[in-house]
């Protein structure tokens, strides 16, 4: 006798019983109480592929906390695969959720009526209720024996759509500010049009700083030209920018009387750098009683803090 197995009236879901396994993955969970036991809050199955896609079931066997769920185990399809979240289109799928009987040797199945869709910033369909926790537990009606449980999916892709463009802003909580200093030693005999500092890393990002010691554009032969610039642009995915703001800075070594410049800006492989082609002149820099080029020494600042990343969706 099933009499613990009253279902709870659920918009759309359509329940039955199936003598046939599930066409395309099992997932067996062995000693699942040790899940709760050691604060496992869900358990997601490896990827499996159906419709030329990949998938992946997501179990939690006290219910979805994030989404309120009580007395109720949660089941989800969740589409996976390394790229699922930048994926282009929209995939419409029909599929249905096992739960074995061990006792019968048949499975509940779960379905809704209709088909769902699913893309880069919807991954997950399934049910926060697919059966509670009394029913699940209940000896007789097969679900959890010697504390053993089989579930399954069928997944059937309908249809398949390209959606419009669109990109994914990332702010970064409580940024770090990043300095990088360079030192530059016999200035005066610099001879190439520009040089790069070291590359270093700020916001896991890798940045150099670009000096045109001769000037670059309309400072050409009267200013310095100074920049900050990300180190490897084309390793940036297609679409993606990174928010930063800079203070650039040339040290006085004699009065601290530094000069610098700051700005934020969105650097990108098609916008790389971002800077002055005046930085400071040349009379200036090299004036008798200022410090900037101290023993023929100069000394570059960047402070870096990126506070956000765009990716194409």
């Amino acid at each position: 006798m099933m009499t613990s197995l009253n279902f709870d009236a659920q918009d759309g879901i359509l329940r039955s019983f199936s003598d046939a396994p599930p066409t395309h993955y099992t997932v067996k969970i062995q000693s699942l109480s040790l899940l709760t036991k050691n604060s496992l809050e869900k358990y997601e199955s490896e990827d499996f592929e159906a419709g030329g896609y990949k998938w992946k079931l997501v179990f939690y066997p006290n219910g979805n906390k994030s989404r309120n769920v009580k007395d109720h185990i949660s089941l989800y399809l969740v589409m996976s695969g390394a790229n699922a979240t930048q994926i282009s289109r929209e995939v419409y799928a029909v599929f249905r959720l096992f739960l074995l009987d061990q006792n019968k040797g048949n499975y509940l199945v779960l379905q809704e009526q209709n088909e769902r869709r699913f893309h880069g910033m919807k991954l997950d369909w399934g049910f926060d209720q697919f059966l509670s926790q009394k029913a699940f537990t209940e000896a007789s009606n097969g679900f959890l024996l010697d504390d053993t449980s089989v579930f399954g999916a069928e997944v059937f892709v309908c249809k398949e759509r390209n959606t419009c463009k669109g990109e994914c802003l990332s702010m970064v909580k409580d940024a770090v500010m990043y300095k990088h200093v360079w030192k530059i030693d016999n200035f005066s005999k610099l001879d190439a049009e520009f040089y790069d500092s070291k590359t270093f890393i700020s916001g896991d990002q890798k940045w150099k700083i670009q000096l045109y010691p001769k000037g670059k554009g309309n400072g050409i032969g009267t200013h310095l030209s100074l920049y900050l610039a990300l180190a490897d642009p084309k390793s940036l995915p297609p679409g993606s920018k990174i928010y930063a703001d800079f203070t650039l800075r040339i040290l006085d070594q004699v009065n601290a009387r530094h000069q610098f410049g700051k700005v934020n800006f969105w650097f990108s492989t098609s916008n790389p750098e971002r800077g002055w082609l005046r930085f400071i002149t040349l009379g200036f820099l090299s004036q008798a009683g200022m410090g900037f080029l101290s023993k023929d020494t100069c000394i570059v600042e960047a402070e870096v803090t990126v506070h956000g990343i765009s990716n194409a969706l």
